[in-house]
């Protein structure tokens, strides 16, 4: 299971507050901090000045510390290659490269004697495993994807998966950013709509962004791009199940106390077997063998993509599955419309439909 993030900018913010807001992150678990040293001054004294406290505060909380960097940042530190002391006096865990040197460069970063770890940048086509096979260390190696401050610039999902695809093939750890939706957050720019890898992100709640990453099943470190979360967001990002997928539904106002049973009361998992008309739960139904779950009457003939049915006494047989419509089928009686996956939770549908044997979770 992953690391859960947060961002802070120390250059743009207030000292108090971003010890506040790193207490807060850390007493609900999370672990990761990124910052950006793209923006900040190439003074080193006024680096150490601004940065230093501020990493030995995220030590002393338990975190682990990433900047952005590049290869200017590096002349403007006095940093190399084949000399990171710096990075290492400072207290870096993780160096990221927004921008690579060459190829030789790039592996012997990876080979470094302070165990500095590398990240490298997951939303763009870096030949990371050129650098593998040309003696980069691939234990010392990880994935981050960019963050987008500019609306409609974020990556699609196809994009995403096929970036993520290449990494995972590597078998390489991969981080990605989510967006708080507070007002007046910020980066390390003056852009102010969110920061998130995901354009499809940019204004959904913060526990939808962190499900779907959940459901993509390629993303290990979710990251809040922006700085100031809520504590609330805070609190629902570290409430979501990270060791599956969990998908919301809105329930139908008179669906029976068998039906929330068959949803509530049991993990899924979608037979890999599928039909190309819903993702398929069968176990449920092994608990209902001798339970009625009368039928309930729907005025509707077809039951619509996104609708959560559970079968009825009419089918016994396979009573008390679970079935999540993908594509439209008729109403014939034999199941019940127990709800409809929420808006903000439609993406995660697409996600299952991917991989029809997804284990999810169903959550009110």
């Amino acid at each position: 299971m992953g690391k859960l993030g947060i961002s802070i900018y120390p250059e743009h913010s207030d000292r108090e507050k971003d010890f506040a807001y790193m207490e807060k992150a850390a007493a609900y678990g999370f672990s990761r901090i990124f910052t950006c040293l793209l923006s900040a001054s190439r003074d080193i004294q006024v680096v150490k000045q601004e940065f230093g406290s501020f990493f030995a505060k995220a030590h002393e909380l338990g975190f682990e510390v990433a900047v952005d960097t590049n290869p200017e940042v590096f002349k403007a530190l006095g940093a190399a290659p084949e000399d990171l002391s710096v990075f290492h006096s400072l207290g870096i865990d993780i160096i990221r490269l927004d921008g690579h040197f060459d190829d030789f460069k790039d592996a012997l970063l990876t080979r470094n004697p302070y165990g500095i770890r590398i990240e490298f940048n997951g939303s763009s086509d870096t030949n990371v495993r050129g650098l593998i096979e040309h003696g980069a260390d691939r234990r010392n190696m990880t994935i981050c994807h960019n963050f987008y401050p500019e609306r409609y610039s974020g990556l699609s999902q196809k994009t995403f998966d096929r970036f993520n695809e290449q990494w995972k093939t590597l078998g390489l750890p991969v981080a990605a950013f989510v967006t708080s939706q507070e007002k007046e957050t910020f980066g390390p720019w003056p852009v102010y709509e969110g920061l998130p890898t995901l354009e499809e992100d940019r204004r959904l709640p913060i526990d939808a962004q962190v499900r779907h990453m959940i459901a993509c099943e390629t993303v290990d470190d979710i990251l809040i791009g922006n700085a100031y979360a809520s504590e609330a967001e805070l609190q629902a990002m570290a409430g979501v199940k990270r060791a599956n997928t969990t998908i919301r539904i809105n329930l139908e106002k008179e669906i029976g106390e068998a039906e929330r049973h068959a949803l509530y009361d049991n993990k899924h998992a979608g037979r890999n077997d599928a039909s190309e008309y819903f993702i398929r739960s069968s176990f449920p139904r092994l608990n209902f063998r001798n339970t009625a779950i009368p039928p309930r009457s729907c005025q509707d003939k077809m039951f619509r993509r996104g609708d959560v049915l559970v079968v009825n006494d009419n089918l016994s047989h396979y009573r008390g599955e679970v079935e999540i419509v993908l594509k439209d089928i008729e109403n014939d009686g034999q199941r019940n419309r127990a709800g409809r996956v929420a808006d903000t939770d439609l993406r995660i549908l697409e996600e299952m439909e991917k991989r029809p044997d997804h284990i999810f979770e169903i959550i009110p």
